[in-house]
């Protein structure tokens, strides 16, 4: 991977839609040798997809909020079932599970805070496999990948 892919890379990462003759222009190619580019970079797993940049507000997500989540258990049976059951949650945004403390970093996206209390109660805490949350409110998002 050259300077050139790295360029490629970047452009489509923040407009996945642009145009292959503008993204040429953009990185100094012609249109050929580009979409080449593009293709081998897809081929190569590099590029794993596209997708909608979507608005949390219209999407009734924009109060975020991270949570920190620890195990009761670590057995395989457990784990697998927790990170199952949470993947599949709409709210979940994001799920690591984590090396050391805690176990996982779950970003969630709701509506506003009584969504996430609702949220939290009935769907996060009311797992028995769940010994420690711990909750942080996000006050303003500075960057985010898209």
């Amino acid at each position: 991977m050259d300077s050139i892919d790295r360029a490629i890379l970047d452009l489509l990462q923040w407009d996945g839609r642009m145009s292959n003759q503008e993204l040429a222009e953009r990185v100094g190619l012609t249109p050929a040798p580009c979409l080449r580019r593009v293709r081998r970079l897809e081929a190569d797993g590099v590029i794993t997809g596209y997708g909608a940049v979507l608005d949390p507000v219209s999407m009734g997500r924009a109060f975020e909020v991270i949570v920190y989540a620890d195990l009761v258990a670590k057995d395989l049976a457990t784990v697998e079932a927790f990170e199952e059951r949470l993947a599949g949650m709409p709210e979940v945004l994001e799920l690591r599970r984590m090396f050391g403390i805690p176990d996982y970093f779950i970003r969630v996206g709701v509506e506003d805070l009584a969504a996430y209390e609702r949220w939290l109660t009935a769907k996060l805490m009311g797992d028995p496999a769940i010994s420690r949350v711990d909750s942080r409110l996000t006050m303003k998002v500075l960057k985010a990948m898209r």
